[in-house]
């Protein structure tokens, strides 16, 4: 009677058993008007009034019908030791009007003693049926109360994986680091007798979409062996002690089941520095963290459990939690790289028509900085396109275009604009492209379009060729100068600039004061103030965040990184107008170009650039080779390690 159901269909049997009483009862009556006694019916039979039409006896009871339908019929009750005509005599009724009685027998009914058995019992059943029915809530209540505690951890035996080692790509060394633990899970011997000590956890560390649940999902597949997944929210409730009990339960759930693997998505819901919270050091989130870190420390030797957790902020994690004994291992998931990214994208092609000229790696070269979860969206938005025009496959013009929903957005054809307007942003972005293609350090041009895509007028898309590393000051410099480049070709052409490059956080404006002023504060590139940084990150480890920023410096220093800041800013603009003055046949062009066709990808760039796109020109190395003059200043200081030397040395 566990079941919901079951005491459900108890419920509907005993109102249906006392509405089929009630009905046999009433319908078996004949709705009599009331109870009759014996001896008045032997006065109205004496008198002759009511005349009586008939009379039925069914055992002990007596059912008088009167002549003409006036009054309805009665019922009277007889002695059973006696025959209803014996009884009326005795009564004083005299034979002859006895005889001439319309007596009827009426046989009795097999149901008729269920009927009766049934109608004197009703209400004890019914009383017993409310009463079962309460104490059956109550301890409902009870075993709601006991399994709130509960863990509602999910736990999958293995036996049909459905994610392997095989599907996770990109990431080669994160699954080998993985593979060992499940190598330790199926052969701990081999371990054992090295006098090696299993692993009691693996942090999993990495941006959002870089595969870390993914990758615990293969650990699940491959391992053969009990996998426990739940997330860090799930720990923590508003009553107090519940996180804490529902750990204690999972725990002992996975020492039932060793080996096992219990994956913690998330863990940093729980998992916070102890003592920043709102509700000071004995809220619920840190007595389930203290509970973690108690089971974690307090596994046998002999219990092979694995605590298998993911986390995009490592920096906010407790530092109990991250000593060796608890989490001992420590695998990053890094954004892939260009042979990564082919790969993923070889996962999520399987069972997907891909058309002949569809060519992996050119996509793999032209996203770079996407995740996992970012390639599985482009996947999925060029099948939709591919659908949308009634396609058997997938094209790579498809593939190419959900790029450019997935970074820029959807197109916004809708939208009209007045010819003024569109000459603006032609121009406007015709010289983002000319000042990108012609500085050194540029990222190649590879998609123009003044067709508004989300929340942009127009826009200019630029690749990078390869896996970009630490950046330098010359290609920032660049970056700031391509960023100017629209608002150098309006100064130029109309004579007047426009609020075009201005705007929100991702407006052009924005992203070159960013740039500049990181280059002075943050990456130390100013000659002036040197290699420092400026001004100190505060964030509050409860709210996960940058709030606010501290000064750690004179109110001289920050005019001089303002002028600094300005001085980039202003060599930067110079350097777009240049560019667009040496260079205003291309941008009328490509100006001209966009007016007529509102799109141009990159071999049409190219080829109004003069330039063929398989032979463009080569661009300078990042890092030039050391002068002589350094190379002789070094051989004037070899009374110093080469490094003490460099450091010491003006240049």
């Amino acid at each position: 009677m566990n079941n919901p159901r079951f005491r459900n269909l108890f419920v509907w049997i005993l109102i249906g058993i006392a509405l089929l009483a009630i009905f046999l009862g009433v319908r078996g009556g004949g709705a009599p008007s009331g109870e009759l006694k014996l001896s008045e019916l032997a006065q109205q039979i004496i008198s002759g009034t009511p005349r009586i039409s008939a009379i039925a006896v069914a055992q002990n009871e007596v059912r008088v019908t009167y002549a003409g339908g006036n009054r309805p019929p009665a019922v009277s009750r007889k002695d059973a030791s006696m025959p209803l005509p014996e009884q009326l005599i005795s009564l004083g009724v005299p034979p002859e009007l006895v005889s001439q009685l319309p007596i009827e027998y009426v046989p009795p009914s097999d149901w008729t003693p269920f009927l009766s058995l049934l109608i004197s019992l009703l209400p004890i059943i019914l009383i017993a049926g409310f009463f079962y029915l309460m104490l059956r809530q109550a301890q409902g209540s009870n075993n709601q109360a006991i399994s709130f505690g509960k863990s509602r951890a999910r736990m999958f035996t293995g036996d049909r994986p459905t994610v392997t080692f095989d599907d996770v790509a990109g990431a080669d060394e994160a699954k080998e680091e993985l593979r060992e633990i499940v190598e330790f899970l199926k052969e701990p011997d081999k371990f054992i007798q090295l006098g090696a000590r299993i692993p009691k956890g693996v942090l999993l560390v990495g941006s959002p979409g870089t595969g870390k649940t993914l990758l615990s999902k293969a650990v699940a597949g491959e391992a053969g062996v009990p996998f426990f997944s739940i997330s860090g929210s799930e720990f923590v409730e508003m009553f107090v002690g519940v996180g804490a009990s529902r750990v204690r339960d999972l725990f002992e759930q996975a020492k039932r089941h060793s080996p096992c693997i219990i994956f913690v998505d998330e863990i940093d819901a729980v998992g916070r520095h102890r003592g920043a919270g709102l509700g000071g050091s004995h809220d619920e989130r840190e007595q389930t963290l203290n509970q973690i870190l108690v089971e974690m420390d307090g596994f046998d030797t002999d219990t092979n459990v694995i605590v298998i957790a993911a986390t995009n902020r490592p920096d906010i994690l407790d530092p109990a939690l991250m000593r060796p004994g608890r989490f001992d291992r420590r695998v990053v998931l890094d954004r892939p790289d260009m042979k990564g990214r082919e790969a993923i994208l070889r996962v999520h092609t399987r069972g997907k028509p891909l058309a002949s000229d569809v060519d992996l790696g050119v996509l793999s070269r032209t996203t770079p900085g996407f995740v996992g979860a970012d390639l599985e969206n482009l996947m999925n938005e060029a099948a939709i396109l591919a659908a949308r025009k009634n396609k058997k496959s997938i094209s790579m013009r498809d593939c190419e275009e959900a790029i450019y929903r997935v970074v820029l957005g959807p197109e916004r054809k809708s939208r009209v604009i007045s010819e003024e307007q569109k000459r603006l942003v032609a121009y406007h972005e015709a010289g983002h492209a000319i000042v990108g293609h012609f500085l050194p350090y540029c990222d190649p041009v590879r998609k123009i379009t003044i067709v508004p895509r989300g929340m942009s007028g127009g826009s200019v898309l630029s690749v990078p060729e390869d896996d970009m590393g630490p950046e330098t000051r010359a290609r920032i410099k660049d970056a700031i100068a391509q960023a100017l480049g629209g608002r150098a070709a309006e100064a130029i052409v109309f004579g007047e600039v426009t609020t075009g490059a201005g705007g929100g956080n991702g407006s052009d404006l924005a992203t070159v004061t960013r740039y500049a002023r990181a280059m002075v504060t943050r990456f130390g590139m100013s000659d002036r103030l040197g290699p420092m940084i400026f001004g100190q990150k505060e964030e509050m480890v409860f709210l996960g965040r940058e709030i606010s920023e501290q000064r750690d410096y004179s109110e001289a220093v920050a005019e001089v990184i303002d002028e600094e800041v300005k001085k980039i800013v202003d060599e930067a603009y110079q350097r777009a107008l240049t560019v667009i003055n040496e260079h205003r046949d291309a941008l009328e062009m490509v100006a001209q170009r966009l007016l007529e066709v509102e799109t141009i990808d990159y071999e049409d760039f190219m080829q109004l650039m003069g330039e063929s796109p398989a032979g463009r020109r080569k661009r300078p190395e990042m890092l030039p080779k050391p002068s002589e003059k350094s190379a002789t200043q070094r051989e004037q200081r070899d009374d110093l390690p080469p490094r003490m030397g460099a450091a010491a040395s003006p240049a």
